[in-house]
C-alpha cells in the first residue's frame, strides 16, 4: 500500500509543479503592449499628446529611431504649444475608439519668417526633462497629467518617423510560487513513502524461522533419596564417594562464560543513512524550482497606502502653474553655472550675456574689461550649481516668468549664500540672472510659497507693502546719502542702516586719502546714490509681504577744481583700463552698482524693512566730457 501512496504523491507533484511552471512558461502573457506611432507627412517636430501616453496604466518607454540625432523632451503641454506656436508640427492624439491620429498644425503666430523657423530643441530651459542620441533612442518615463513629449532631431531635418510606445502588462502569477512549493512538499513526501515501503518489502521477504520448544522445568534432587532408591533397586554402590564441596570462585570469574557456551555477540543497529542519501535529491530538485523566484510569482497581500502628509500651503481657485520645477531649476541653475565658470575663464562677455542681464551683467562686462588689464581684479561671486536651498517660481502660465532661488556653496559655511533671480522674457529664450547678492549674516527669509505651489510677483506701485517697491531704492539710496537724517531711516531695519553706514564709512576713508594727498584744494570729490534703473522684482511671501530686489547706483564724481589741475590715474588701474586715459582735466565719474534683496512687510505691519542681502561691484567709469 505504501507504493500506492507514493505514486500518488509523485502524480501530484508532477501536476503541482508543471502547473507552477507552465504559468511562468507556456501561460504567460506578454510583458507589454505597443502602439506604433506614425505620420502622413514629415515635419521638424512631432508632439505626442499627453492623453496618448497615458492611454494605458504603468511608465512609458518610448522608442525613436531615426538618421542623425533623436531628440526627446517632456514639457507641459501649453508651454509646449507655445514653443510651437510660430511652425508648423505633427501632433498626435488619441480618438475616442483608442486609436491614434496624427495631423498637421499650422503655425498660430504670423511672422515673416515664420516658415523659416529652424530651432534646435536642446538646451532650451523650458523642458521638465530631456535625452537626446545618434540614430536611435529609447527613454523610459511616467508622463503625469498635462504633460506632452517632443520628437525632433536638430531642428532642421525631418523628426523620427520610427516612433514606438510601450506600456508593461501585470505578467504576475501569483500561485506559481505556492504550486511549485506544494509540488516539492509532495516530491519529498512521495520519496519517504517510496523508501519506506522498499525497507518493508525487504523485510517481508527474509528467512523465517521457528524458535526451538521450551525445556522442561528442572527440580534438585537430594542426594539420599537417591542412594534409598538405588538400594531398592538392588544397585547400590559399594561405597559411597564423599560429595564435593562447591569451591569458592572469584567474583571476577563468575560472569565468565563456560567453554561450553558459546559467546554472545552484540548486534549494532542499522542507521538509516541511505533513506537520507535519497531525500537529499529531492530537496535540490525543490530548491531549484524556486531559484531566481521574483515576487511575481507570489500571492501580495493587500497593503494600506502610506499616508502623506498634508500640505500646508492650498492652491487658490485659477491658480496658475509655478513657472519652473525643482528639478528643471536644478538643472537650469547646472546649466548657468556652467556656462557663467566658462565666461569666467575666458573673460567672454557674449557667453555671459547668454545668461546675465540688468546689474547682474555689466558687473560682469566691467569686471571682464579690467581684469585683461588688471590680472589681480576681483570677478564677481560665482555662482554655484550644488544646492538649492529655497527655491520660489512664479506661478504664471505666460511669459515674462521670474524665479526667487537661494543657492549654497555645497557643505562650505564660510561662503556666503547667494539669493538671485531669474527671468524667461518669452518661450524661446532661456533665464537670465539679473539680480544676485550675497546674503548677510544671520538673515533669514521671510516664509514663502513652496515650490510646488509658486508665488504671485507684487505690482511694482502696489499699495499693500510698507513701500512700494518702485520707490523702495530711492528710500534707500537716501538714508545713504543722508544717514539719521532721512526721513526714510526708521522705515529700515538694523542691518539696512549698518549696511548704510558702511557706504558712508568709504566715502569718508575716500575724502581723508584726498585730503592726506594735499590734493583736496585743486579737485573735488563728491557722492551720489540714486535709484537703478532696473525695475524692481517682486515676489510675494505668505505674511502679505514680499521679497523685493532692486539696485542702486552709488556714484563717485572727482574734478579737478582749478584750470591749472588734472585728475590722473596712476593709482587707479581699474579706472585707466576702462576709460583709456591716464588723466582728465575735466575728472571722472565712476559708478558702483549696489544690488539689494529686501523683505518688505505688508502694509500697517509694525516690522520694519529688512536687508536680506548685499552686493557691490563696478560699473562703470567715464569721462567726463
Amino acid at each position: 500500500m505504501r507504493f500506492v501512496w507514493a505514486v500518488v504523491a509523485f502524480v501530484l507533484a508532477a501536476v503541482l509543479i508543471g502547473t507552477g511552471i507552465a504559468q511562468r512558461t507556456i501561460f504567460l502573457g506578454p510583458k507589454d503592449v505597443s502602439a506604433e506611432l506614425s505620420v502622413k507627412t514629415p515635419q521638424a517636430y512631432t508632439v505626442i499628446d499627453s492623453a496618448v501616453l497615458r492611454a494605458h496604466p504603468g511608465e512609458q518607454t518610448l522608442v525613436a529611431q531615426g538618421k542623425g540625432t533623436v531628440f526627446v523632451a517632456q514639457a507641459r503641454t501649453a508651454d509646449l504649444e507655445a514653443w510651437l506656436s510660430d511652425t508648423s508640427f505633427n501632433r498626435i492624439t488619441l480618438g475616442k475608439d483608442g486609436t491614434t491620429s496624427a495631423k498637421v498644425v499650422e503655425p498660430t503666430v504670423s511672422s515673416e519668417d515664420t516658415k523659416d523657423v529652424q530651432r534646435n530643441p536642446a538646451g532650451s530651459d523650458l523642458w521638465l526633462d530631456s535625452v537626446s542620441d545618434k540614430n536611435s533612442l529609447t527613454d523610459r518615463m511616467q508622463v503625469p497629467e498635462g504633460v506632452s513629449v517632443l520628437v525632433a532631431s536638430d531642428g532642421k531635418a525631418d523628426a523620427p518617423a520610427d516612433v514606438t510606445v510601450k506600456w508593461p502588462l501585470d505578467t504576475a502569477t501569483p500561485w506559481a510560487g505556492p504550486l511549485m512549493v506544494a509540488g516539492g512538499a509532495f516530491l519529498l513526501l512521495g520519496l519517504v513513502l517510496y523508501v519506506l515501503a522498499i525497507r518493508h518489502s525487504r523485510r517481508g521477504r527474509g528467512p523465517r524461522r521457528k524458535a526451538p520448544p521450551p525445556l522442561p522445568a528442572t527440580e534438585p534432587i537430594d542426594v539420599a533419596d537417591r542412594a534409598a532408591v538405588e538400594e531398592a533397586q538392588g544397585s547400590a554402590p559399594a561405597r559411597t564417594a564423599p560429595v564435593a564441596r562447591p569451591e569458592p570462585v572469584a567474583p571476577e570469574e563468575e560472569d565468565r562464560p563456560s567453554p561450553a557456551e558459546p559467546p554472545v555477540r552484540e548486534r549494532r543497529a542499522i542507521r538509516p543513512r541511505r533513506r537520507a542519501l535519497l531525500l537529499l535529491p529531492a530537496v535540490g530538485v525543490t530548491a531549484a524550482l524556486l531559484t531566481g523566484c521574483t515576487p511575481d510569482i507570489w500571492p501580495q497581500a493587500a497593503t494600506s497606502p502610506t499616508p502623506t502628509p498634508t500640505e500646508t500651503q492650498v492652491a487658490e481657485a485659477g491658480q496658475q502653474a509655478p513657472a519652473v520645477t525643482e528639478a528643471q531649476a536644478a538643472r537650469i541653475l547646472e546649466s548657468i553655472s556652467a556656462t557663467l565658470a566658462d565666461a569666467d575663464k575666458n573673460l567672454d562677455a557674449s557667453k555671459a550675456e547668454s545668461r546675465l542681464e540688468g546689474a547682474a551683467l555689466e558687473a560682469r562686462k566691467t569686471a571682464y574689461a579690467v581684469r585683461k588689464s588688471v590680472t589681480d581684479f576681483a570677478l564677481p561671486a560665482t555662482i554655484p550649481a550644488e544646492k538649492i536651498k529655497i527655491l520660489v517660481p512664479q506661478a504664471y502660465d505666460s511669459w515674462p516668468r521670474t524665479v526667487l532661488m537661494l543657492v549654497e556653496h555645497g557643505n562650505d559655511e564660510k561662503v556666503a549664500p547667494l539669493i538671485m533671480t531669474m527671468t524667461q522674457p518669452d518661450p524661446w529664450a532661456n533665464y537670465k540672472i539679473s539680480s544676485v547678492a550675497e546674503m548677510q549674516a544671520a538673515a533669514k527669509l521671510p516664509n514663502m510659497a513652496p515650490a510646488w505651489l509658486g508665488a504671485k510677483l507684487t505690482p511694482p506701485d502696489s499699495p499693500f507693502l510698507a513701500t512700494e517697491p518702485n520707490k523702495l531704492a530711492a528710500e534707500f539710496a537716501n538714508v545713504i546719502d543722508q544717514g539719521d537724517k532721512s526721513e526714510f531711516y526708521d522705515k529700515f531695519d538694523k542691518t539696512a542702516l549698518a549696511f548704510a553706514k558702511s557706504v558712508q564709512e568709504s566715502r569718508a576713508t575716500l575724502q581723508q586719502a584726498l585730503k592726506d594727498a594735499n590734493a583736496d584744494t585743486t579737485s573735488s570729490l563728491t557722492f551720489a546714490a540714486t535709484a537703478g534703473r532696473e525695475q524692481p522684482v517682486s515676489m510675494s511671501s505668505i505674511d502679505s509681504g514680499a521679497v523685493v530686489a532692486v539696485t542702486v547706483d552709488d556714484s563717485q564724481t572727482i574734478k579737478p577744481t582749478s584750470a591749472d589741475a588734472v585728475i590722473k590715474l596712476d593709482k587707479n588701474p581699474s579706472a585707466k583700463a576702462l576709460t583709456g586715459v591716464d588723466q582728465s582735466a575735466t575728472g571722472f565719474v565712476s559708478v558702483y552698482g549696489v544690488q539689494l534683496f529686501f523683505a518688505v512687510p505688508a502694509q500697517g505691519s509694525e516690522g520694519k524693512i529688512t536687508l536680506l542681502a548685499a552686493s557691490q561691484q563696478l560699473q562703470s567709469v567715464t569721462e567726463i566730457k
